[in-house]
């Protein structure tokens, strides 16, 4: 795990500049990131360097996930770079996630919660936003969706009622952050302390991967395949670990974290059907909460929910106050925005016959499902 940069911080979500804010019509160059731009390796590691310079840059920028979305999870990626005087001015990685079942999108970025234009100024993201609809239209997509974190697009029909963040600043003393947490969840915190649980950072997702397809197969959703994790692992290498909990031994809860900058992201998580009796969900957070903070990490981002659900109340009862997210849409051959999501009425059937599958058949089937929501 690498420690921040002291002189980053990631901060709230900066504020994002229309892209109809372009000074006087000019446009940057955009250029797909693949060999025939030149050297690839070069490309890669520029690309690299912006997104951990530029405000607006998530760890979903990264350019690692190019090689998931293709290699691992088998869609057509398109990372699209502007350039200027010979620097990149800006990003927009996109993936085009096509089923029978929900569609053909080109999304920024797919199975990522944040995503969307990450550029320096507006010129910048005019430029790429303008390539990305073309592109959209070139491959004759349903819809272009962009996951911002803040509002760019105001033109665009956009989804910013459903799903939002929770992201808090750490102090820098680990007692502190437990005092910050509201007394109800501190004492779950205390419990699981009490009942001895213990803590370790995995080498590998052999004890996370199990625990986890369970966890969102009693939620009624598809798991996505083991290599996928394991693909996570081996290309963020430093950058994403596995935090587990045990019991007398026994695993308990499990959670797959993202560092990126100053900050924290626990974003894959689960716990063994005896995790809520032993308050492990909450000991699990704390103790990745404490980790982070004794190792200089500034924020603790606890990744993306939606209103109204179990995830929500939870994250909301740690003192964290929601924060909405834009997901912006450019419809090509759809007459309205998707409403691909477990809250959809018509997905009821489905979810509920998968709470209901056995678990080794829903372990068979769910990664060929999950890949294909995207």
């Amino acid at each position: 795990m690498t420690s921040p940069d002291p002189e980053s911080a990631a901060g709230p979500a900066p504020a994002a500049t229309s892209v109809s804010a372009s000074a006087e019509g000019a446009v940057d160059p955009v250029k797909r990131l693949d060999a025939a731009a030149g050297p690839l390796a070069e490309t890669e590691a520029a690309w690299d360097t912006f997104v951990e310079q530029c405000p607006e840059a998530t760890f979903f920028h990264r350019v690692g996930w190019r090689r998931i979305l293709e290699e691992t999870l088998g869609h057509r990626a398109f990372y699209l770079y502007s350039e200027r005087e010979g620097a990149i001015t800006g990003v927009l990685p996109l993936g085009q996630v096509k089923s029978l079942l929900f569609g053909n999108a080109l999304i920024s970025v797919p199975f990522c919660v944040y995503g969307g234009v990450a550029a320096q100024d507006a010129r910048a993201a005019a430029s790429l936003t303008e390539a990305a609809r073309a592109l959209a239209e070139e491959l004759q997509v349903d819809y272009l969706e962009l996951r911002h974190r803040a509002r760019r697009n105001p033109d665009w029909p956009c989804k910013d009622d459903l799903y939002v963040t929770f992201r808090k600043a750490l102090a820098p003393e680990p007692e502190k952050n437990l005092q910050a947490i509201p007394r109800k969840q501190r004492a779950m915190v205390r419990k699981g302390i009490k009942y001895a649980l213990q803590s370790a950072v995995d080498s590998g997702i052999e004890r996370f991967y199990p625990i986890y397809a369970s966890s969102v197969q009693r939620l009624g959703t598809p798991v996505l395949p083991r290599r996928y994790f394991q693909a996570l692992r081996e290309t963020f290498g430093a950058d994403c670990d596995v935090v587990t909990t045990t019991k007398d031994g026994e695993p308990v809860s499990s959670v797959l974290n993202f560092y990126f900058r100053d900050e924290v992201l626990p974003y894959y998580g689960g716990g063994t059907e005896q995790a809520r009796a032993l308050a492990g969900f909450d000991f699990l957070y704390w103790e990745v909460m404490r980790r982070a903070c004794e190792q200089g990490y500034r924020w603790f981002d606890y990744g993306r929910s939606k209103r109204g659900t179990g995830s929500f109340s939870f994250k909301k009862n740690w003192g964290f106050e929601p924060q909405p997210l834009y997901y912006e849409y450019h419809l090509v051959g759809a007459k309205q925005i998707p409403e691909i999501n477990p809250l959809n009425p018509k997905y009821r059937l489905f979810i509920a016959g998968w709470k209901r599958l056995p678990l080794f058949v829903a372990n068979w089937l769910g990664p060929w499902l999950a890949r294909r929501i995207g």
